[in-house]
């Protein structure tokens, strides 16, 4: 069974299913994260969704380097959560599936090309206290009390 966090689905409303690969990028004892600034400030996990006929992997690798400008390598997954939201860029009712991977960030090798996104680096509690969703949340405190 895969966790929901966040909201419940609205009865009769129906959603997209969304496959999405999120990272979670350890340097030394602080975090690589996103932070997206297009409509309000949102802290996340580097990645994004799967386009069709794309490999989860590749996916990973492609959303990290382009919220991050980061290359990234040994990609392991730790698991997924599932969340329903609205996403006004696509003005879509999804449930978002969140494949959550950690990896290690190889190389900065441009800035960010994604419009609107920067990189931050935090400590755990710092990133933990700023990630702007709970599955996000769950799964880098799951993380860190490991290390």
């Amino acid at each position: 069974m895969i966790t929901r966090v966040g909201t419940p689905p609205e009865k009769g409303r129906r959603y997209t299913l969304r496959p999405g690969v999120y990272a979670i990028l350890p340097i030394g004892r602080r975090y690589l994260l996103t932070i997206e600034m297009e409509r309000d400030i949102d802290i996340q996990l580097p990645g994004g969704g799967v386009d069709p006929g794309e490999s989860p992997l590749r996916a990973l690798h492609r959303e990290v380097l382009e919220e991050t400008g980061w290359t990234i390598a040994t990609p392991r997954r730790l698991g997924a959560f599932r969340r329903f939201v609205f996403m006004p860029e696509y003005d879509l009712w999804a449930e978002k599936l969140c494949h959550v991977y950690v990896a290690r960030p190889a190389r900065q090798i441009a800035k960010p090309t994604e419009p609107y996104h920067e990189t931050l680096i935090l400590d755990h509690a710092d990133a933990i206290a700023a990630l702007g969703n709970d599955g996000d949340r769950m799964f880098l405190s799951r993380y860190g009390s490991g290390r």
